[in-house]
């Protein structure tokens, strides 16, 4: 494979990847379940906390499958579309997702923190140290109530793995997703740093 045809698959591969990333579940369920945008509830992020925090269990929930199940599509769209590129159509497609999630065209950038949609293609590209990366993140969250510090944990843990286990391009690909998720969950580190950020489970219980 040439050079210039293994560019333009990571590009289609990149590309693909975030149009499905463009999907934003939360929007749908917000739509469907109280008739608003997920933007007009609670902290206006479309994304799985929020809506479970204010829509309830199922909804949360609902938000959190269809995140899934888009990455999981765009990474085997991706599969499909460039199989000369193996499991770095994977690492493409997914990261696409990702950034689409993050800033979708069709609402002027403002999308979710892609928490969900980052577990779910590390987990698919690293299956079992992802699921590591994952669940070391999931512990800092129950053990601190903070969302934002498993969130960023499981982006930074990711980039070592994926450089030992694929090389250099799948290391610097996962930093840039450690990069974004360190820059969508920054506002959240510094309310931490200032004992400003509520803790997801305490309010769960609180408000439940």
């Amino acid at each position: 494979m040439s050079w210039g045809h293994a560019v333009f698959l990571r590009g289609l591969c990149l590309a693909a990847g975030y149009l499905f990333g463009c999907f934003l579940t939360a929007e749908v369920v917000a739509r469907c379940t109280a008739g608003v945008s997920a933007r007009d509830i609670g902290t206006g992020n479309p994304g799985m906390a929020n809506i479970m925090t204010h829509l309830g269990k199922r909804a949360g929930f609902l938000v959190l499958a269809g995140d899934v199940l888009k990455t999981a599509a765009a990474c085997w769209f991706c599969w499909q579309a460039a199989p000369e590129l193996g499991l770095t159509a994977l690492l493409y497609g997914g990261f696409g997702a990702v950034v689409g999630h993050n800033w979708p065209f069709w609402c002027r950038g403002h999308g979710g923190k892609g928490v969900a949609v980052s577990c779910a293609w590390v987990i698919l590209y690293l299956p079992i140290t992802g699921v590591l990366c994952c669940l070391a993140g999931g512990i800092a969250v129950l053990l601190t109530g903070y969302l934002p510090l498993g969130a960023v944990l499981i982006a930074a843990l990711a980039v070592p793995i994926a450089w030992v286990q694929y090389g250099t391009e799948s290391g610097l690909v996962m930093a840039a997703s450690a990069l974004i998720m360190l820059s969508r969950h920054w506002p959240g580190l510094q309310r931490i740093r200032r004992g400003e950020e509520p803790r997801f489970f305490q309010h769960r219980h609180n408000s439940g």
